[in-house]
């Protein structure tokens, strides 16, 4: 079943609604950052902030996502697969060195099954908010890796250009997973963004 932004930024308004938030950060990287994008401009009244990682407003499909669909959609891949090896390094943007973090990564990604992996890729290749980043209204922060082979760094920094309140971070060495690679650094780089917007309302 195709998994579009659309569906799930919905489903968040409808959360922000339920638990009382008045117009809170929303933080979102990959695919959710296609969902907080597609938030912010569906349901302005329920952000206040965008903070993404990794996203970018339109889906450009390249060779290895297309492979990676095409594998995820017919074979049931086994834990050990070299091909899901290899796209797990594309992930980091290099071949990351053996540790907990690594093995952390490697367990979350299998937590979710790859027919729903499909389902996101599917729901992506229609998506295209290029031409509505004119009515996000909520000032936005947008983080990007140095080593992102998944979404180029030059995408989105191209994103941050086109939004109309917004600020560019790069993190060097950091690829797609760089929200949890750099961790302390995409932490401390959010707290000021909060921080500072916080204050402009003093």
């Amino acid at each position: 079943m195709d998994q579009r932004p659309s569906d799930h930024s919905r489903e968040v308004a409808d959360l922000i609604s339920d638990l009382g938030l008045e117009r809170p950060t929303v933080f979102g990287a990959s695919f959710g950052g296609a969902v907080a994008l597609d938030l912010a401009i569906r349901f302005p009244r329920s952000v206040g902030a965008l903070a993404l990682f990794g996203a970018e407003s339109r889906f450009s499909a390249n060779l290895g996502s297309t492979i990676l669909l095409r594998a995820l959609e017919r074979l049931p891949l086994p834990r050990t697969s070299p091909f899901l090896n290899q796209f797990f390094n594309v992930l980091h943007g290099c071949r990351p060195e053996p540790g907990p973090l690594v093995d952390f990564i490697v367990r979350r990604c299998w937590e979710t099954d790859q027919g729903i992996v499909a389902g996101r890729l599917r729901g992506l290749e229609g998506f295209d908010l290029s031409e509505r980043l004119w009515e996000i209204e909520a000032p936005s922060l947008v983080m990007a890796g140095s080593k992102d082979v998944v979404v180029p760094i030059a995408r989105q920094k191209a994103l941050a250009s086109r939004l109309p309140e917004s600020s560019f971070a790069p993190l060097d060495g950091a690829g797609h997973v760089g929200f949890l690679t750099h961790r302390s650094e995409v932490a401390s780089l959010v707290s000021r963004f909060v921080r500072r917007r916080v204050s402009s309302y003093c």
